[in-house]
């Protein structure tokens, strides 16, 4: 596969690229790729297994979302790294153990972006450092109220989602 690529717009978080690709069927045809540099979720359980839930307030999503607690990859720090600090940054947790449970990309026809998703374990408190951009409020829930709030489309997160799922998988595995 071959392509041709034109940088449309570079900016603090994403680049915007416009491409000329040769598709494995041989057929060219011209793409937009949003280029990012990736990020984490964590599914943070307690010893009652109750997870954190984060409500943010997300302007490009119209409004509160109830999430899990996420952030973006910086340059050059591995994921792992990523999820401790913010666990930290956004729900004032510190973990003993991050268990990976795997990864998804929400939209692979014009977006880069993955997104590695952990359990944190063995959680303590420690300060919240909220980001200026960041609108949060700190909620834990059952995990019975969190998978009734997706049947029921209240939360509506893609990387929530499959986190829970994720996390159901590695329950179900342990038993």
């Amino acid at each position: 596969m071959s392509s041709v690529t034109r940088v449309i717009y570079s900016g603090r978080v994403i680049t915007l690229t416009q491409e000329l690709v040769t598709l494995p069927n041989q057929q060219s045809c011209e793409l937009e790729i949003i280029h990012h540099p990736g990020g984490v979720a964590m599914v943070a359980l307690d010893a009652q297994l109750n997870c954190c839930l984060l409500r943010q307030y997300r302007h490009a999503a119209g409004g509160w979302l109830w999430e899990l607690p996420a952030g973006k990859l910086e340059k050059e720090e591995a994921p792992a790294t990523t999820a401790a600090r913010e666990l930290a940054e956004e729900a004032g947790m510190h973990a003993q153990e991050f268990i990976y449970l795997g990864r998804t990309i929400s939209s692979p026809g014009v977006f880069t972006e993955i997104i590695h998703l952990y359990l944190a374990q063995g959680l303590s408190p420690i300060a919240q450092n909220h980001q200026s951009d960041e609108v949060i409020e700190v909620h834990w829930f059952p995990l019975t109220t969190i998978r009734e709030w997706i049947a029921q489309g209240t939360i509506y997160d893609a990387k929530t989602i499959v986190g829970i799922t994720l996390l159901d998988a590695y329950l179900q595995g342990k038993k």
